[in-house]
């Protein structure tokens, strides 16, 4: 028995439990890992269920993040789907024109007169003159009603599109008589830049046409027939993508379908003396 008055001391009992050795963050990056691949899992999941367009748009972002991003139109006349346009793709405008044209009558009518063909530069869409019907009227820069119907429908198609445009303009190998200082060449420079202003007025940017070439009749269509309509006339020629920088072949100057990249006016020669006016 402890004497009266004595202080006991007081026992305190710690119970220290046991645990392995300390695990570090490692737990964390696991997780992180686990919440990424999620992630990604529902991107893909909701990419496969996405449109046609929208999939397209940012495959060619993940193809060129600096360039096919920043030629996509954002404007009125400019609110194209970003694509990459590939010869693939061309076909498809290609048929997409055609469809278009079937639904106005008057054009309808032209078909035969509608030439497209998917180039080494991209599509080539040729407005062919006749005999009997025309794109523009007879020695004139202006479009007929039937040219300006036409022009409004690529404007419309190929407003959608990033691509940058070539227009060109063509003669037969008549003499153009009845003005002075005025020749095929300053015809045909001048209907390809009123095909250009008609164009811009109906669906492309402001960006979108690069060059306007007037050729005369340096570049028939049919050399063996140089007075044939079919030598007269304007092409549009819609460029693939520029390619990236230290790429040859730039969307300003690239070697045309005749060979070598054309002045935007050439000088004038000088007219004919004699001969019908017959463009």
């Amino acid at each position: 028995m402890p004497e009266l008055g004595s202080t006991q001391p007081i026992i305190v009992i710690k119970k220290v439990s046991g645990h392995g050795g300390h695990h570090g963050g490692a737990w964390k990056v696991a997780y992180a890992d686990f919440v990424t691949a999620m992630m990604a899992l529902f991107i893909v999941l909701w990419l496969m269920n996405t449109a046609e367009p929208v999939k397209k748009a940012i495959s060619s972002y993940f193809l060129d993040p600096s360039g096919t991003g920043t030629q996509t139109g954002s404007g009125q006349a400019g609110s194209g789907e970003g694509l990459s346009v590939t010869p693939d793709d061309l076909g498809h405008l290609k048929e997409n024109i055609e469809q278009a044209m079937k639904k106005m009558p008057a054009l309808e009518a032209l078909k035969d007169q509608i030439a497209m063909t998917v180039t080494g530069e991209g599509l080539r869409i040729e407005m062919l003159e006749s005999e009997k019907a025309t794109f523009f009227e007879r020695g004139s820069p202006g479009p007929s009603a039937n040219g300006e119907k036409m022009l409004v429908l690529l404007a419309e198609q190929l407003g959608k599109l990033p691509n940058t445009l070539l227009i060109e303009g063509h003669t037969d190998a008549h003499p153009f008589v009845g003005r002075p200082a005025y020749s095929n060449w300053e015809l045909s420079a001048d209907r390809a830049n009123a095909a250009r202003r008609l164009m811009m007025d109906h669906g492309l940017r402001a960006n979108q046409v690069k060059q306007i070439r007037g050729y005369a009749d340096e570049h028939l269509r049919k050399p063996d027939a140089p007075d044939d309509a079919s030598n007269r006339r304007i092409s549009v020629l819609v460029q693939y993508l520029a390619p990236k920088a230290g790429s040859e072949g730039t969307a300003g100057g690239p070697a045309t379908e005749h060979g070598g990249a054309a002045a935007e006016h050439k000088p004038a020669a000088p007219a004919a003396p004699h001969g019908a006016e017959h463009k």
